[in-house]
């Protein structure tokens, strides 16, 4: 038997588990995806949202707790466990040492739109540099990997973990760490949770999965059948507008389409639909993908001129390119007429101001609805650019209830020696909206709980064991 069996093969896992074998705990990792495709949706991620209250290293100036705090709860809507999400956010602060001394390493912040200098850290190499470096340092450490080896199913003595079944195997251990992520990539279940729109559309069949194939959420409908505190509504997730052409699955990060915020978005009617200059992308990004859900077929389009190239991160593919107006919404298929007239109105709507992408300006609309709060400008000078976009879906935020010590309840009472980190308890914090670099943050500070937690528990029971003898 061993000492702590960790179920997932991603950031919160892999912190988990390191945690936990650090602690003094033999160290058993099952990973549903094989070893070409480990690390569920942190391969496709690139930084984590640091709190901190000066310059340190890779991070400039300062970004306090309460900063930090007022963005969390503007993009949640309230919708957090304020106790909770203050704990992600200080463990954000002391936890990039920790890291490095696992191999992770850093970079210097990019610059641009993105605007993430001071609030985000970015890995060198992406995420699947930081989960390769994790791997590494826990196969040294000694920590047993399996790949391919989805668990179906737990044994559990009222709230107590005995065993995980996948398939015919079966594995004890004195505790558990649930960190199998969410259930983005069941399609029947997301279809569930969007159901049919007044339009009589099933708005999921036009998702795409930004993030792993392996995520059925197979682990979190087992543990709401068998009566655990759940939290978090099924249809709010991690949603972002990214390339229509994108991959059904695994199209990550370079997906994404960042120039929303520098000229209009319109629907397949050629209408605008929401305010693209609200607040800074990184703020406001992952609501668009919902907004483009809700649009007719769920699509939209992102419309630029020439002034903006260069002021946001290109993505991978070219959008359509057009020396006119009129030229471009018919290569978008877009109705010509239409498009001219909501083009033509927020040209017209446009007051000048100082523009500058990096604050939030004075460039904004008047007389027009929905506004552009900032950057608005005339889209006037050629070439013109169009890229169509379609909600990319990265996580689900259903998961089970927890508390500060990362513990699985059910009817109230926690488990002693059951717990859970990222996807599967994200929505604790994460009530809906998102902001850039927090999925991280909440991965690796519930996996570092997790990992000690279930260390002390498995460790408890062992010296008790022991004892008895």
């Amino acid at each position: 038997m061993v000492d702590v069996l960790v179920i997932g093969g991603g950031n919160a896992a892999l912190c988990a588990a390191l945690m936990a074998r650090e602690a003094g705990a033999s160290v058993l990792l099952l990973e549903s995806a094989p070893r070409e495709w480990r690390g569920g949706n942190s391969q496709h991620t690139r930084n984590l949202r640091c709190m901190h209250d000066a310059p340190q290293d890779v991070l400039v100036d300062a970004y306090p707790e309460e900063e930090f705090w007022q963005d969390l709860l503007k993009v949640t809507g309230g919708i957090t466990n304020e106790h909770l999400a203050r704990l992600t956010i200080r463990a954000s602060s002391s936890c990039r040492p920790w890291m490095q001394k696992h191999g992770v390493r850093f970079q210097p912040p990019l610059s641009g739109a993105l605007h993430v200098a001071r609030t985000n850290a970015f890995f060198m190499g992406g995420g699947k540099a930081l989960i390769n470096a994790y791997y590494r340092s826990a196969e040294a450490l000694g920590v047993d990997i399996r790949y391919q080896t989805p668990v179906d199913s737990l044994e559990l003595d009222g709230n107590l973990f005995i065993a995980a079944r996948s398939g015919s195997q079966r594995f004890e251990a004195r505790a558990c760490v649930l960190a199998a992520g969410g259930f983005e990539s069941n399609r029947e279940w997301l279809r569930e949770a969007w159901g049919q729109n007044e339009r009589g559309e099933w708005p999921a069949d036009n998702f795409l999965i930004r993030g792993t194939r392996f995520n059925k959420g197979v682990l979190i409908k087992h543990m709401t059948d068998a009566g655990a505190d759940m939290i978090g509504d099924p249809s709010q997730s991690h949603c972002v507008a990214i390339d229509a052409r994108a991959p059904l699955y695994d199209g990550g990060i370079c997906t994404r389409i960042d120039c929303v915020s520098l000229g209009v978005v319109v629907n397949r009617n050629a209408e605008r639909f929401y305010d693209e200059g609200e607040d800074f992308w990184p703020k406001r990004y992952a609501i668009w993908g919902r907004l483009v859900a809700h649009q007719p077929g769920q699509i939209g389009y992102s419309i630029i001129d020439s002034k903006a190239i260069g002021r946001f991160m290109p993505p991978v593919f070219p959008g359509e390119k057009a020396d006119t107006l009129p030229e471009l919404a018919r290569k978008l298929g877009l109705p010509e007429a239409r498009f001219m007239e909501t083009l033509t109105r927020y040209n017209d709507s446009c007051r000048d101001g100082t523009f500058d992408h990096t604050a939030l300006d004075d460039c904004h609309t008047e007389g027009l609805a929905p506004p552009k709060t900032h950057w608005a400008r005339r889209i006037e000078t050629p070439p013109f650019y169009g890229y169509a976009l379609r909600p990319g879906i990265t996580f689900t935020y259903l998961g089970l209830k927890t508390n500060d010590r990362a513990q699985v309840h059910f009817g109230g009472k926690a488990s002693e020696n059951l717990f859970v980190a990222g996807e599967m308890m994200a929505g604790n914090v994460l009530g809906k909206g998102y902001t850039a670099g927090v999925g991280m943050s909440i991965g690796t500070a519930f996996g570092r709980i997790a990992g000690t937690q279930a260390a002390r528990a498995a460790l408890k029971t062992t010296e008790a064991t022991s004892a008895a003898v």
